[in-house]
């Protein structure tokens, strides 16, 4: 049985979920299957392990905060006829416990034991932290 491997990527121009959310929405962020996609340049060798559960997690501001789970991959051809990897994502966001990480370029796999926890489903009223004070929490090991 093929062990579940994930990736993680820095979610640039997002300072908080909210803002992955929102730009997710947008046609331009949408496949052909209005599934959410993210394409990349490169094309993960590790297909197999994704492909078995795996999920992108999202790095905000230097925190892991959220993580959407990876349904496939799809070839790209861009207008410059390269060929690219598009990383179709099921639509829900799940949040995740704080977890500082440094900065990166593109994406890094993360293996299962090295993945932060899932938070519990947020309750009516609850209010989402500030990415500055969630990171702070985190780093104390308080989140």
């Amino acid at each position: 049985m093929v062990q579940p491997l994930h990736l993680i990527k820095l979610c640039v121009g997002a300072e908080q979920v909210e803002d992955l959310a929102r730009w997710q929405k947008n046609p331009r962020a949408l496949g052909p299957d209005a599934l959410p996609r993210h394409v990349t340049r490169m094309w993960p060798k590790r297909s197999a392990e994704l492909l078995a559960d795996g999920s992108l997690y999202w790095v905000f501001k230097g925190v892991v905060l959220a993580r959407q789970r990876i349904l496939r991959l799809d070839e790209v051809i861009g207008g410059d006829g390269i060929r690219r990897c598009g990383i179709v994502l099921a639509p829900e966001i799940i949040r995740t416990a704080a977890a500082p990480k440094r900065p990166f370029q593109g994406w890094r796999y993360l293996e299962a034991k090295d993945a932060p926890p899932d938070l519990p489903k947020a309750r009516k009223g609850d209010d989402a932290l500030p990415p500055e004070l969630d990171a702070a929490l985190a780093e104390l090991g308080l989140r």
